[in-house]
């Protein structure tokens, strides 16, 4: 393919259908835009990969992924509008939301709020495994929050090249990487281990950190606010060795789905007592 532009994009540039607007991220594979379709008449999402990871190869894999998420058809699951490339720019369309749990996690979660985009994040890999698809990076900054109170995980199909791409180049993050997905063997067990962590994050306001050592940070406040059986599961879910955990987001999500009202009925019965 001819080479790409280096440029960043400007606020009003126009690239064929979309005007930019503003950038809203940048990472170690490509740089997010919002901008206005001026045909359908709304705004959306651009991620637009640095033009020095782009080659012919990359974007083959891109067709194919792309073709992979295209059957990933669920509520929690960002849809991939248009993968195409315009004025020699690669441009992946999506819905726009309003921001990422990143974001979200800049201030404390309630409890009852914490249980809730927990299930959106089970149920959309939960439905991705049933699919015998693995996301490979599963972490707050793919998940995009909108009005409705829904949460819907992004990168489905971009995230494997993605990461491919970032590891050749020797940047990028393993702050939500299961240890063997970070040694290049990735498996449903790997996205159970990132949701483990974001959940543990969410509830006990702490990141548990590399070696993975039980119990990380955050153990008294996660302590105090939830059932012990939940623990239990968190510490499943997030334990160093594979074959230890959950052996994918369904089974993962099934066992949530039956600890969820004990550990509301449990902060119920707490808060009763301290009053």
């Amino acid at each position: 393919m001819r080479g790409l532009f280096t440029v960043a994009l400007k606020a009003r540039q126009k690239l064929g259908k979309y005007k930019i607007e503003k950038r809203l991220s940048e990472g170690g594979f490509a740089t997010v835009y919002q901008a206005f379709d001026t045909i359908e008449g709304h705004r959306v999402a651009l991620k637009i990969p640095h033009a020095h990871q782009m080659s012919d190869d990359l974007l083959r894999d891109f067709r194919n992924e792309a073709r992979m998420a295209a059957r990933l058809e669920h509520p929690n699951i960002l849809p991939l509008k248009d993968a195409s490339i315009i004025d020699d720019y690669f441009v992946i369309s999506m819905p726009l939301g309003e921001r990422t749990l990143a974001d979200r996690l800049q201030k404390r979660l309630a409890l009852k709020t914490s249980l809730g985009l927990a299930s959106q994040i089970l149920d959309a890999l939960a439905y991705a495994h049933q699919q015998k698809i693995i996301h490979c990076d599963v972490k707050p900054e793919n998940m995009v929050l909108f009005a409705d109170h829904r949460l819907r995980l992004a990168d489905f199909g971009i995230a494997k090249v993605a990461l491919k791409t970032i590891r050749g180049s020797g940047t990028g993050t393993v702050g939500y990487m299961a240890p063997e997905q970070a040694m290049g063997k990735p498996s449903p067990r790997s996205d159970v281990f990132s949701a483990g962590l974001i959940l543990y994050r969410m509830l006990s306001g702490e990141w548990p950190e590399w070696p993975y050592e039980w119990p990380p940070a955050g153990i008294k406040k996660l302590r105090a606010k939830v059932h012990p059986d939940f623990i239990a599961f968190l510490k499943k879910a997030i334990d160093p060795h594979p074959r230890n955990r959950f052996r994918d987001c369904e089974q993962m999500r099934n066992a949530f789905l039956r600890l969820k009202p004990r550990v509301l009925s449990y902060a119920e019965r707490r808060r009763t007592k301290s009053a």
